[in-house]
């Protein structure tokens, strides 16, 4: 595991991470994650991904990553994801409204 950069971002409460890491295969988010966590000595829970990338037929794979002081300060920071709606809900708002124009 090579470093690229590693900035301190006082102003977001964050430490902003680039990596090399050399792998067989594509090691996912989650297992990024796991490699972050170990290096730096955090907490799973603190970290965030950004990006994973790599070129065709290399063994090298880019991580893009953040590291926060806190959860408190990754909640207030990093957008929510969206709840997908339920099959029920998105037909019950498409059904058209009883009584129209006569």
């Amino acid at each position: 595991m090579d470093i690229i950069k590693d900035f301190k971002n006082e102003l977001l409460k964050r430490r902003e991470v680039k990596l090399v890491v050399n792998a067989e295969k594509n090691p996912g988010f989650a297992n990024a994650i796991k490699m972050i966590a170990e290096h730096f000595k955090a907490d799973e829970n603190l970290i965030v991904v950004k990006e994973l990338k790599s070129k065709f037929g290399r063994d090298t794979f880019l991580i893009d990553a953040l590291i926060y002081n806190s959860v408190k300060d990754k909640e207030e920071i990093e957008p929510k994801k969206k709840l997908k709606k339920s099959a029920e809900a998105q037909a019950g708002a498409a059904a058209p409204a009883a009584g129209g124009k006569k």
